[in-house]
């Protein structure tokens, strides 16, 4: 398969991932079960002060949520950019990091998150490795 290819389907991937990371970490304050509703609230309630601020559990909840959000939307990004004229090295590196954020995802989060990130990762590192061999069977013959 072309790394163009290859590329771009991680890329539709990651932001499949990002679409459903918006759903969960902007909808998690309308918990439908009251135990966790209490849980929220509380988070959301008890203020802190953290460097001079007041903070919450809650703000940095939604804080990294947020954060994550543009994580995940500049690598599905970066992934369609990289699709027009692929680089082993950066390729290599992404699917590197895509393996780690999997295995975080798996550990901490659920499985379908980390299947997403770990499926994109095999993409980028195939295409990764699909133009070392195409650029190395190109050098050989010219």
């Amino acid at each position: 398969m072309q790394p163009k290819l290859l590329l771009r389907i991680a890329a539709v991937l990651m932001l499949m991932h990002t679409i459903g990371h918006m759903y969960g970490a902007l909808g998690h304050s309308l918990p439908p079960d009251p135990k966790l509703a209490a849980i929220i609230s509380g988070m959301q309630t008890e203020h802190f002060n953290f460097m001079g601020r007041s903070a919450s559990l809650g703000l940095f909840f939604t804080g990294y949520g947020m954060t994550i959000i543009f994580v995940l939307l500049l690598i599905a990004v970066q992934l369609w950019i990289l699709s027009a004229r692929p680089s082993r090295p950066i390729a290599v590196i992404l699917g590197l990091y895509l393996i780690t954020q999997a295995v975080i995802e798996y550990i901490y989060f659920f499985p379908m998150a980390a299947a997403i990130s770990l499926a994109a990762a095999v993409l980028t590192l195939l295409a990764g490795g699909t133009v070392h061999i195409r650029r190395m069977g190109t050098e050989a013959v010219g």
